[in-house]
Formats: C-alpha cells, sequence, structure tokens
C-alpha cells in the first residue's frame, strides 16, 4: 500500500510546556520542586531524514511530561537540521525545525549551547555521511556537551569518530551492519548505553528508557515514578534488557533442546559448527536433533541454520557497503560463489540484485513514505 507523502505533511511546533498544569495530573513534589530549579537542560534532536517518529515522539514526551510534574521547564529543546528546512520521517511525516547546523555551531559559544545533543535518525542512516555534521559533533563532544543518538543514530556518532573504544546500543536489525562498519566502536544489543558523556539508544520505545535514566540522575527516583505513571508505563526497563523477544516467543517454539541448538547456531554465523559439534554441546544424537528440527521447526537443522546466515548476510547487503565476497566470508561460506547459489535459491534473487534493489528503494522513498 502507498501514501503520497503531501496526505501526511504536517507542520509540528515545539513549545515549551511548563508546570502551569501540574495539578491537574498530581500534587507536584515540593522537595523535587525546590531541587530542581537549579537543574535545567538545554537538548538538541538534530533531524536526519527518514528518522524514525516512535523513538523521537517517546523521548520528548518524556520530558514533557517530567517538566509538567516538576510544574517548570526544566528540560528544553529545539529540533535542528543541516539546512534549518523541514525534515520528513520514515512514516513520510515533516516535522519544522527551529535551527540549521551553522546555528548551532553559533551557539556552542554562545548563551544558547545545549547541555546534550540527540542525533534522530532511522532506516538509510548508512546513507548520509555530512563531514560538517561530524566535525561539529566532535567539536561539541570535546567542549564537554553530552552527545547521544536515538534508534540507528549510533552510526552517525561512529562516523564522527565518537565510539572508538566506547559502549554503544543500536537496533538490533542494524547491528550486524555496524559492527562491521566500524570495529572500533563496542556495540550491544542492549536498550541502550552510557559510557561517560555519550548517550545512545536502540530505539522504539528504549529512548523512553534512556530518558528516564537521564531524568533520574536530575531529580531521582520519585520523579521518574511520576512519570512512568503518566505514560502508563509499569516498570523502568535496565539498560541491559534484551531488545528482541526471548526465542521462545519469536519463534513459538517451546523445546529446551531445540531453542538451545539455535542459540548456538545465531552465535557462530561467521563460523558454522558443524552437526557433530552441536550434537556433542547439547547432549544428542543427530538423529535425533534432525528429527526435533523436522517436528518443531519443519526443516533440517542445516537448512535453518542456512537460513538464519542468509538472513544476516542480506542486512550486512543492504546496511553496509562490504563487497559481496567479504558479506559471504562473514556469514561462513566458503566462497563468494556457493553464497549466490545458496542466497539466489532462498531469496529468489542475486546478492546484487539485493543491493541495486536497496538503492532504488532509497531513491524512490527520498520524499515519501518507507515501508
Amino acid at each position: 500500500m502507498s501514501f503520497s507523502v503531501n496526505a501526511f505533511r504536517v507542520n509540528v511546533a515545539f513549545k515549551e510546556t511548563t508546570g502551569s498544569t501540574a495539578a491537574s495530573e498530581g500534587n507536584t513534589d515540593m522537595d523535587i520542586t525546590n531541587r530542581g530549579h537549579a537543574k535545567k537542560r538545554a537538548l538538541v534532536f538534530f533531524l536526519v531524514p527518514h528518522f524514525t517518529m516512535l523513538p523521537f515522539a517517546a523521548a520528548v514526551e518524556t520530558l514533557r511530561i517530567a517538566n509538567r510534574m516538576l510544574g517548570y521547564a526544566a528540560y528544553t529543546w529545539r529540533l535542528c537540521s543541516v539546512d534549518g528546512e523541514k525534515v520528513y520521517s520514515s512514516s513520510g511525516i515533516g516535522l519544522e525545525v527551529n535551527s540549521s547546523l551553522a546555528d548551532e555551531r553559533r551557539h556552542l559559544s554562545g548563551e544558547h549551547r545545549p547541555s546534550m545533543v540527540l542525533m534522530c535518525s532511522g532506516i538509510y542512516v548508512e546513507e548520509f555521511n555530512n563531514k560538517s555534521v561530524n566535525a561539529w559533533l566532535r567539536e561539541t563532544y570535546n567542549r564537554g556537551t553530552a552527545v547521544g543518538s536515538l534508534c540507528t543514530g549510533a552510526h552517525i556518532l561512529a562516523q564522527a569518530g565518537l565510539l572508538n573504544g566506547k559502549r554503544c546500543a543500536i537496533h538490533w536489525e542494524n547491528l550486524p551492519g555496524f559492527a562491521e562498519a566500524f570495529p572500533q566502536a563496542e556495540v550491544y544489543a542492549d536498550l541502550y548505553e552510557v559510557d561517560s558523556n555519550l548517550y545512545t539508544c536502540a530505539g522504539g520505545t528504549a529512548s523512553l528508557d534512556m530518558m528516564l535514566n537521564l531524568i533520574g540522575q536530575d531529580f531521582g527516583d520519585n520523579l521518574v515514578n511520576r512519570v512512568c505513571e503518566q505514560q502508563l508505563t509499569d516498570r523502568v526497563r535496565n539498560p541491559h534488557d534484551r531488545q528482541r523477544l526471548p526465542l521462545r516467543a519469536r519463534l513459538g517454539v517451546q523445546n529446551s533442546k531445540v531453542l538451545q541448538i539455535i542459540e548456538l547456531m545465531e552465535n557462530n554465523l561467521a563460523e558454522p559448527l558443524s552437526l557433530v559439534e552441536i550434537a556433542d554441546d547439547v547432549g544428542l544424537s543427530r538423529r535425533q536433533i534432525e528429527r526435533l528440527f523436522r517436528q518443531e521447526m519443519g526443516r533440517s537443522p542445516a537448512r535453518y541454520y542456512l537460513e538464519i546466515r542468509l538472513d544476516r548476510a542480506r542486512h550486512l547487503l543492504v546496511q553496509s557497503s562490504m563487497p559481496v565476497v567479504e558479506v559471504a566470508v562473514a556469514c561462513g561460506f566458503v566462497s563468494a560463489s556457493h553464497f549466490s547459489k545458496c542466497y539466489r535459491e532462498v531469496y529468489n534473487r542475486s546478492p546484487q540484485q539485493e543491493r541495486a534493489e536497496r538503492k532504488l528503494s532509497l531513491n524512490t522513498a527520498r520524499t515519501g513514505v518507507v515501508v
């Protein structure tokens, strides 16, 4: 189903909401308020084309609710883009911004200098490579300002050289390509990571948890709990909570041995284990494993192993510029020709065609809804 972007073009202007209506959502804790007037943060949300709305909105709303609970604007923010023009999200919704990259460079040495900059991106982030933005991020970080990212924004921080030897988080779907492109970064499939003055989160609703962490640093658990109540959030997730559903829920499989085998396979994609090695590890015979996979997965263990290796290869093809032969090696194939043969068998197109279709979809979706 396709949509015209014109149907989704909306102008969004952000204004600070102070806490004049805080009483309607519950009395503000006076201890928090008294402590809070000295604690203010000014944030810049830098919007990259095709940014994802969910993590952006979750972050902004969490800060807005905190302000409302406090009764004053402890957190202020502005939206920025490279040229100061409207930016379209992956859903086709366009947001007006308050400043440009040139404005923010001037603000670094003035009274409008932010205390935190967050890069907001989404799909196609690997296509965004702006040297001026990278230089600005380095200067911002070197001046002591916190720098962070939502969803796939860690890719931009890594391009700027800020994640060398640093812990970071990125959306699980982008992790394979990111790890190959930036081996010097310590990337984890966590909800979010805070390494000194660097804040990165995996996107989705993980930005909510990262902002709650920030609020907790500034004002303590009392305010965090109040914000959670307003958001209908029943708990604050740990930064190291998993991004994806557990295998049992994701695959609909209950057999513990099958789950153990699949976990082994997923952890050994670049150097696939033999069925004999897997059998020794889980304490079953090859015949038992074959029978279990036929019953639970509807395919042989070898076929399932091949499919998850090809799925990893597909992510690398569309998220990186790695040569096809390097993608093949990274996914445990002995040759590019064997890899291409298996890929075509499963996806009905060659690895080269996959990459070409990705570029075509990027060109046709620059101003529209991306699906």
